[in-house]
């Protein structure tokens, strides 16, 4: 195995989990100068609102208020952090 790069990410209870990723693959996922932490935030940010947006549109079935309402913030965060739309980044709306 190669070279890795720790990342820790904390949860709003304290509690942590840290995750190995390939040395060099933030590096090459970032625009010059970004830091890697904005970096890997930022796919978490995607790849939450991704998750969500798959749970409420693209499963069987009526999806509770809650969870519809969490795919809303989700896609705010997303258009406040991105300056695009979770729908533009897609390539589709519902």
């Amino acid at each position: 195995m190669g070279e890795t790069e720790t990342y820790t990410i904390t949860g709003p209870d304290g509690d942590e989990e840290s995750f190995e990723l390939p040395a060099g693959l933030v590096d090459v996922l970032s625009e010059q100068g970004e830091q890697s932490t904005r970096v890997v935030s930022d796919v978490v940010v995607q790849a939450m609102a991704q998750q969500a947006h798959v749970i409420v549109h693209h499963s069987e079935g009526d999806v509770p208020e809650d969870i519809a309402e969490m795919n809303e913030t989700a896609a705010e965060l997303f258009e406040e952090r991105f300056g695009q739309s979770l729908e533009d980044a897609l390539g589709h709306s519902h």
